[in-house]
């Protein structure tokens, strides 16, 4: 099955650049499309210093749900909206003033990874920061969303009127032009080594990233939390074996001891159930795709509870099933449910993951065609905008305006 990789290099103009972003996608560029990705063959899809989210976004969605291995090239800086201290990629106009509304959020790329089958899609960064978003993410280090691997770096912010170099980006572009692409860990490994012969300093002021998402019976195990979903957890390192210290033992006759014969027990296939529901919709199975999700959904109610993080990441997968499905009226009011579910749980109204519920359950509402069943749904839909205005000025007034045209065609 053919692959799908995505560059972008992205950073402002003007004295908020940190970081020459641009200047590695020459190299990655000269590299083959099978070797950036891993695969036989691939499509590549390349963004230069883009200058709106909303396009970062179309490109971002389109990858995130093709068929096939997913490789993401990421370079750039970060930089924290200044009302809620999220990081955002910084685009072509961004400003430290305008981040929240030039940006692109971070957990924007959690978002749209997350439906994605585990073990299928890779992000390698080469970031940089100011130093407000340094510090805050050497406590809150960058994820990339249940079932992505994260390899990279990132760095501090380049001393006064210098700029940065994406080092360890062009690096791993230089050992992939070799035509060989060694595994993800090595590959990372061999980039960090070549990068910090022509950066030493780096070596010691650098967060490394190197993320896997960890899985029991093939459903994401819970790490700390984010917007959606589970936080991918470094794999954890094998336990040591205990050391076995020899002891004399005294001199006696062997005395044969029957030993039983274990039978071996059948170990039951690993279940992963994101690939298979994706592999239900990317077929047309939306009804199966749903199902599935609503079986694993009770199940995650029984075990943890009702409000819990496993409980709303299955009702987030069936929002977007049906959505998938064309039914955005189910959709929007998943959605609904699903920020409800959030605020009741004490997530505050700003919460990446409750706004992104009542965003999407606006957008599923406008796609309503029948005007009742709108109609039914727009007060809640209204009431909710209230209590979480979100991003979108005149969000509200929007709701407002639609539902009093509904109401006119009664």
């Amino acid at each position: 099955m053919p692959g799908t990789v995505l560059l972008i290099a992205a950073s402002p103009t003007g004295r908020s650049c940190l970081v020459d972003a641009a200047s590695v996608l020459p190299v990655l560029a000269a590299v083959a499309p099978s070797v950036l990705s891993g695969t036989d063959t691939a499509n590549v899809v390349e963004l230069a210093d883009p200058l709106q989210p909303q396009a970062v976004l179309t490109r971002l969605r389109a990858a995130a749900t093709a068929p096939g291995p997913l490789t993401v090239f990421l370079t750039g800086q970060l930089q924290l909206d200044r009302r809620q201290r999220r990081p955002h990629l910084a685009l072509a106009r961004t400003t430290p003033a305008t981040v929240r509304y030039t940006g692109f959020p971070w957990h924007w790329i959690r978002e749209e990874l997350r439906l994605r089958a585990p073990g299928s899609t890779t992000l390698l960064v080469d970031l940089h920061t100011d130093a407000e978003t340094w510090q805050q993410l050497a406590g809150q280090p960058l994820t990339g969303g249940p079932g992505v691997a994260l390899y990279g770096r990132v760095a501090p912010p380049p001393p006064r009127r210098a700029m940065a170099v994406p080092t360890y980006m062009k690096s791993l572009a230089t050992i992939l032009r070799s035509g060989h692409r060694p595994p993800l860990a090595d590959l990372h490994q061999q980039a960090l080594t070549r990068s910090y012969g022509e950066e030493p300093d780096s070596a010691r002021r650098d967060l490394v990233l190197a993320v896997e998402p960890r899985y029991r019976a093939g459903v994401p195990m819970p790490g700390p939390a984010t917007a959606h979903g589970y936080a991918a957890a470094p794999a954890a390192a094998p336990a040591p074996m205990p050391y076995l210290a020899a002891v004399p033992m005294p001199a006696t006759p062997p005395v044969a001891v029957p030993v039983p014969v274990p039978v071996p027990v059948p170990v039951p296939a690993r279940v992963d159930p994101h690939a298979e529901i994706t592999a239900a919709v990317q077929s047309g199975r939306h009804a199966e795709a749903a199902v599935l999700a609503e079986r694993w959904e009770r199940t995650a109610l029984r075990t943890y509870g009702p409000g819990a993080d496993e409980v709303v990441h299955w009702m987030e997968v069936r929002a977007d099933l049906a959505m998938f499905a064309g039914d955005a009226e189910l959709s929007c009011r998943i959605w609904l449910a699903v920020a409800d579910a959030r605020l009741t749980a004490g997530q505050p109204p700003d919460a990446a993951g409750v706004e992104a519920a009542v965003d999407r359950a606006h957008h599923q509402w406008g796609r309503i065609g029948d005007s009742t069943r709108a109609r039914e749904l727009g007060p809640a839909l209204a009431g909710l905008r209230g209590r979480v205005p979100g991003r979108r000025q005149g969000a509200l007034d929007d709701i407002r305006r639609n539902l009093s045209r509904l109401r006119t065609q009664v």
